[in-house]
């Protein structure tokens, strides 16, 4: 008797065992959308024309008198960007993305590394001096910002290729005479030919803002970034215009340099737009109300360019906010606070807000960044999240491992799957993520990767391939990021 109520205690806990598995089931029903599959994308052409021989001064907008003219005053600026693959037009699709793979990891090496160097060291700011006292890293040489503009410098402008980087404060660019000068697509700018080149004193509180700084003979500032490859730019510091279409910005603080070894092919320089002292978006920061956002299409489904704004109009009013928070050790990264991850409706269990916490040294974190393309979650929190995507993604045919990629699927001769949601929850912002931001073209014979790896790094990083479509909006003023879904209409 007393066997027979142990069993049938055991079939009534069973039964409802299965019943709140039903119920929560039914109440958490998996969450999918459809990805319409697309090959990879061929290198974009460059389409751009130079602008019109420079108009009359009066009918440009010359924003560095800005604060003369009204306090309360803002301006407006719209840019076109275009990929880095422009410059490699004679490539495969296949070989473009081989070699996009190949700068996303030197790039990603490169931030985790500046990251630990700069935790681990107290950074006092030498005043400038002959010889130089430190270095810096930047992810130039290593796989540099993914997207470039044009734009000119000097007075009258010459137009060159610019890359645009969050991940990057200097602006700089070739110079000539050149000691040593890689190959770019325009001939290398001459301070000497423009009216508005100024150089910078020694003793100047711009030198100062340097992390490597010299001096020459005549007590002008140099200026020094040296690379995690060896490679380095070295110059005079200066002043200079910058045009952006008819908008002129004045006396923005930039490298020209004269020794530039061992950089990639096709840019003349860096617009810096980190959070440091002499980014692009610090520099003028009251004249765009220190706002600025862009919005990077799909290049596989758009043949449109991707853009970016300065100004109020650059903040969405569609966009979810997050607050941005500081590294006490490092001024150039655009940090937030990641709490958790969804995948086809359900909250991935394991995956904590204490995995993306930074501590008060300034370890760990997760960084919004232009120019990573994959996405890179400490691990904990990714293998949580890809095991989550895999059993939820059980219907669809797995593929051998590619590359840094080890969940991925045979979707060949299909023109579309349903593929399990996946959103980001961030501080008062839930992302949810368009399904060609997670799941790309990774060959031309219809393999799929699940566009996600995982790092030993404390060090979370967003990358691109995730922000794409959506308007990714960086309000200093507020020190907010928000994310605008379709934001490239």
């Amino acid at each position: 008797m007393e066997e027979k109520s142990k069993i049938s205690l055991l079939f009534s806990s069973s039964v409802l065992l299965l019943l709140f598995s039903l119920s929560a089931a039914v109440s958490n029903p998996l969450q999918l959308q459809t990805l319409l599959l697309r090959p990879l994308p061929s290198a974009p052409t460059l389409s751009w024309t130079d602008a019109e021989p420079e108009p009359e001064s009066d009918s440009l907008v010359e924003i560095s008198e800005l604060n003369a003219v009204s306090s309360n005053t803002t301006l407006e600026m719209h840019l076109e960007l275009h990929h880095l693959d422009a410059f490699s037009s004679e490539e495969t699709p296949e070989r473009l993305f081989d070699l996009r793979l190949q700068r996303d990891a030197l790039r990603a090496e490169t931030i985790y590394s500046l990251v630990s160097k700069a935790v681990a060291r107290n950074r006092p700011r030498a005043p400038g001096r002959p010889g130089f006292s430190s270095s810096i890293i930047s992810g130039l040489a290593q796989g540099s910002g993914e997207y470039f503009t044009r734009l000119g410098v000097g007075t009258p402008p010459r137009y060159l290729y610019m890359v645009l980087d969050t991940g990057s404060d200097v602006v700089w660019v070739q110079c000539s005479p050149c000691k040593n000068c890689y190959s770019q697509s325009d001939p290398i700018f001459d301070p000497t030919k423009s009216r508005s080149f100024s150089g910078i004193p020694c003793g100047s509180p711009l030198c100062r803002s340097l992390d490597s700084s010299g001096c020459n003979k005549r007590r002008m500032c140099l200026y020094q970034v040296s690379y995690g490859d060896g490679s380095v730019t070295f110059g005079d510091f200066s002043t200079e215009t910058l045009t952006f279409r008819r908008t002129k910005v004045g006396r923005v603080a930039l490298g020209c340099g004269h020794d530039n070894e061992g950089l990639f092919v096709g840019a003349a320089g860096l617009l810096g737009l980190g959070r440091g002292r002499l980014s692009f978006p610090t520099q003028a920061g009251r004249r765009f109300n220190r706002k600025f956002s862009y919005c990077l299409v799909d290049r596989s489904a758009s043949s449109k360019p991707s853009s970016m704004i300065f100004g109020d109009a650059a903040i969405p009013r569609t966009a979810v906010f997050t607050p941005l928070l500081t590294n006490p050790k490092l001024d150039t990264f655009y940090y937030v606070e990641l709490l958790g991850i969804s995948v086809g409706g359900t909250r991935v269990r394991g995956i904590t807000p204490s995995l993306f916490k930074m501590d008060p040294a300034g370890n760990g974190g997760v960084i919004i960044d232009s120019g990573t393309s994959v996405t890179r979650l400490t691990r904990p929190a990714y293998i949580a999240m890809r095991d989550a995507f895999r059993i939820r993604a059980s219907n669809l045919k797995r593929a051998p491992d590619f590359s840094l990629f080890d969940t991925c699927f045979d979707l060949s001769g299909k023109t579309s799957v349903k593929v399990p949601t996946v959103v980001l929850h961030f501080r008062g912002a839930d992302v949810s993520l368009p399904a060609t931001n997670y799941l790309i073209p990774v060959d031309s014979s219809g393999t799929f990767c699940f566009a996600f790896a995982g790092t030993m790094s404390g060090l979370s990083i967003i990358g691109n391939i995730q922000q794409q479509s959506f308007r990714v909006a960086f309000d200093s003023a507020g020190s907010r990021i928000g994310f605008a879904p379709r934001g490239c209409a």
